[in-house]
């Protein structure tokens, strides 16, 4: 986990899970990469022996025997079985193998030759198989072990091979400032062990396992940091998708939470419950905000169904917009549907057992829109002349005994308003009186 990195309990728990699952989807991998590697190893090993039947069953044999326990562990993982130190024993099991039979078999079974010479052979390169191998699993710790008890393994099989032999030759038997002769005689020698080349051997297979473990580490935590990242955009997104759509969601995110402010023709839409004093009187608090938490819910999906955004809701009052911050060349015509939806569903049904009312009030015009706040808070809303209007259309609809009061502006961009003309109204800042249109 990079420093700096904040995880909730439930999210490290989940991302335990997630790489627990990866690490036995990728054992299985390994086995099914062991089972093919055996299989192809003994191939060659029974063929190239074909001259020495003995030889060539004793090898198939062995290469059964192995994919064998490779099936058994296979079929171990995810079952009641599957302890954590499963997979360190079938990995010692493997090592436990090849240490034996290099320790015990001849390099040559016609030849009477001293057991040492045997690690003249490029027998080292199969504990390096087992620890690609292992690899697969994903698993930084198995890879250790692996590679640990790999050189274990193989420093064992030589301290046998020397105690068994006796008289092995090292190269500190080569004498100083020796002739060719005098190196070839020793290094050629077939009691030759070389002992300092085989712990050189053990330890650059313990190096090259941690490195890889070093390596799957950081792939680990790369990855841990980026579905940390993934949970958390996922958990903004849908705590923020509840009142604006996604890819105003997603332009924050990228944006690091700031939406650069715009100046842009916008269709308002004010709406407000009729009443509400007295219905928090006789509700109670409690049961008030159970209400408006049922309406603003289905409000916000009716809006954001019309390619809409709730800037606000204030009280029991819903400030939405269209038009900003993405473009939508039908604003006004979504912004009616809007509210004419929202109309039907408030008559057709109750929220949370309460039948309501509402008045809405629409306009079209100029706004600015953007992120403003204080002290660390910000919220994305708009200002200017057309959001006054639109809330005054709302107040005026209740004058007007109408549940919906559309403004002349909004009337222009309408391609089939079936609207009729109400009225007039005067605005504050405005020289010229402002139509207003209201259901048929």
């Amino acid at each position: 986990m990079s420093k700096g990195s904040r995880y909730t309990p439930d999210l490290v728990s989940d991302l335990d899970q997630t790489f627990n699952h990866a690490q036995s989807a990728g054992l299985k991998l390994a086995i099914v990469g062991r089972s093919v590697s055996l299989l192809i190893l003994g191939i060659w090993l029974v063929l190239s022996r074909l001259a020495l039947p003995g030889v060539s069953l004793k090898f198939s044999i062995l290469i059964m025997v192995l994919i064998s326990l490779g099936l058994v562990h296979h079929w171990i993982i995810g079952t009641r079985w599957d302890k954590f130190w499963v997979k360190y024993l079938f990995v010692a099991i493997d090592v436990s193998i090849l240490s034996i039979l290099i320790a015990t078999q001849p390099l040559y079974q016609t030849a009477d030759l001293p057991q040492v010479m045997i690690f003249r052979s490029p027998l080292l390169t199969y504990y390096f198989i087992i620890v690609a191998v292992v690899a697969f699993s994903f698993s930084p710790r198995l890879v250790l072990w692996a590679g640990g008890i790999g050189a274990a393994g193989w420093l064992s099989a030589y301290a046998w091979v020397v105690q068994q032999d006796g008289g092995v030759l090292d190269w500190g038997d080569v004498p100083a400032n020796p002739t060719a002769e005098d190196a070839i005689s020793v290094i050629l020698d077939p009691a030759f062990g070389a002992t300092g080349s085989r712990i050189q051997e053990a330890i650059i297979l313990v190096v090259v396992s941690v490195l890889i473990a070093i390596v799957m580490k950081r792939a680990q935590n790369t990855l841990r940091d980026k579905l940390a990242a993934e949970r958390d955009r996922q958990s903004i997104t849908g705590i923020f998708g509840r009142f604006v759509p996604e890819p105003i969601v997603e332009a924050m995110i990228n944006d690091q939470g700031l939406l650069a402010p715009l100046e842009r023709e916008a269709t308002i839409l004010f709406a407000d419950v009729v009443g509400f004093t007295s219905l928090t009187e006789r509700l109670g608090p409690a049961k008030t905000v159970d209400v408006l938490n049922r309406y603003f819910d289905e409000m916000t999906d009716i809006i954001m169904e019309n390619n809409g955004i709730v800037a606000t809701f204030h009280g029991d009052a819903i400030l939405a917009i269209f038009n900003v911050p993405l473009e939508d060349p039908k604003h006004a015509e979504h912004a009616l549907n809007a509210a004419q939806a929202m109309l039907k569903r408030v008559e057709q049904d109750g929220f949370a057992g309460e039948k309501l009312s509402i008045r809405i009030g629409i306009n079209t015009g100029s706004v600015v829109a953007g992120n403003v706040g204080g002290g660390g808070r910000q919220s994305y809303t708009v200002y200017g002349d057309a959001v006054n209007l639109a809330a005054r259309l709302e107040a005026l609809a209740k004058e007007k005994r109408q549940p919906l009061l559309v403004s002349g502006h909004t009337h222009t961009k309408l391609t089939a308003p079936n609207l009729c003309l109400h009225g007039e109204t005067t605005v504050r800042g405005q020289t010229q009186p402002v139509e207003f249109y209201g259901l048929r």
